[in-house]
């Protein structure tokens, strides 16, 4: 029977836990509009060349993690393991470069092959915002204003702190780069054999290794800081200043890179304590060389992504789900009347409970099962004068009232 469980790293979203997933979804879907935003809507799954090109072939999710297989046309396609690959990839695709500056929001799923843990799945869900053309901090000032408001309305801003860093421009992180292998050549005999096929590559994901040895090493290593120019600490300091006045509040992390090398200036992650070692909720930056460098044209860009898994183990679970009202015919005559009532309060707005069998008793049973906040109990005798009885199921309170009225009676507990 182990082919009817789901794969490791999937999992099956019941009712109970799909509104908690809806909450965060929808907030940020209403965030982003109000900001702006128009939502796009990218394929699952892509050529693989999408994700080689942007993640890089020593990162991590390109050896490691991606789903990549060939097509029964031999085409290599790939799931896709995030969303701004996707987005850039139909911005050059549809000639979207007339339409700058470019405010787009996305939503679903993403697939990565990685050991499960708390709050991260093999296949996951991510919301995210891009925001294209604008190549001043004003773009990255509203990118993490945004994602401020968004963790603030689901009820998250004291648990989460913004950590900031600037990875200074391309002429900067050149410089720096050569400092960095320099000084990692002199340690090489200690370094991972994973950070060794970097050194040469792409040196500043040595920066991100979870090995010890490695993280030894580089906590003496030159710092970035040291070799902005003059251009890049101009574009961190309007940046940092545009959140002080936005009484947006964050810390200075140096040590929040980004490896690849079409990232510069600013890198954001909002994190948290509550979720254990990985307390990542939200991370993003700006990568101006991105869509250059996938063939489109040279095209400034900041974006974030969040995951809505793991922001779902943070919401406060006393936000109730709506409660239904039930409508239960009391007598087979009552069953056709009771679905016209039903359906009447649907088309109004209501959340209704509609028992289809058993005696008055059962169908009272699933209306409190069912948590449901009031009942309309619809009699034979009862329908001939036109009026149902009104049940309030935490009180037990009950009166009769006429049909024609069901919706003023209703009102509280809509």
């Amino acid at each position: 029977m182990a082919s009817l469980k789901p794969v490791r790293g999937t999992q099956d979203i019941l009712p109970d836990e799909s509104r908690h997933f809806r909450r965060v979804e929808e907030t940020a879907y209403d965030v982003a509009e109000r900001y702006g935003f128009g939502e796009i809507t990218t394929p699952i799954f892509e050529f693989t060349d999408v994700f080689t090109r942007t993640l890089g072939d020593t990162s991590d999710i390109v050896t490691k993690e991606m789903y990549t297989f060939e097509d029964k046309g031999g085409d290599r396609v790939t799931l896709r393991p995030e969303g701004t690959a996707g987005v850039a990839r139909a911005f050059i695709s549809n000639g979207l470069q007339q339409n700058l500056p470019l405010k787009l929001f996305y939503r679903g799923p993403m697939f990565r092959y990685e050991r499960p843990q708390k709050g991260r799945r093999r296949q996951f869900r991510q919301v995210g915002i891009e925001i294209l053309g604008v190549p001043t901090p004003q773009a990255d000032i509203e990118a993490i204003s945004l994602a401020e408001t968004f963790l603030n309305e689901l009820g998250l801003k004291d648990n989460i702190t913004l950590e900031l860093n600037s990875l200074g421009d391309s002429a900067s992180r050149t410089a720096y780069r050569d400092e960095l292998v320099n000084y990692l050549n002199g340690h090489k005999d200690k370094l991972s054999h994973d950070s060794l096929g970097r050194l040469d590559r792409n040196p500043l994901r040595i920066l991100d290794s979870k090995d010890e040895s490695d993280r030894e090493i580089v906590a003496n290593a030159p710092r970035l800081q040291d070799s902005l120019n003059d251009e890049s600490r101009s574009f961190f300091a309007e940046l940092c200043a545009g959140l002080n006045k936005l009484g947006i509040a964050f810390e200075h992390n140096t040590n929040l890179v980004r490896g690849l090398d079409y990232y510069c200036h600013t890198a954001f992650e909002f994190t948290t304590t509550d979720l254990g070692a990985q307390g990542t909720v939200l991370a993003g930056g700006r990568y101006d060389g991105l869509i250059g460098q996938m063939g489109g044209p040279e095209t400034p860009g900041i974006g974030w992504a969040a995951g809505v898994e793991r922001l779902t183990l943070l919401l406060d679970d006393g936000k109730e789900a709506k409660r239904p009202v039930a409508v239960i015919p009391v007598g087979g005559n009552a069953e056709s009347e009771a679905l016209i009532v039903a359906e009447r309060l649907r088309k109004k707005g209501y959340k209704i409970e509609l028992g289809y069998s058993g005696n008055l008793k059962k169908r009272m049973k699933r209306a409190n099962d069912r948590n449901a906040v009031a009942a309309i109990l619809l009699g034979e005798d009862e329908l001939t004068r036109n009026v149902g009885t009104l049940r309030d199921m935490d009180s037990g309170e009950q009166n009769e009232v006429s049909l024609e009225s069901l919706e003023d009676h209703l009102k509280i507990y809509k």
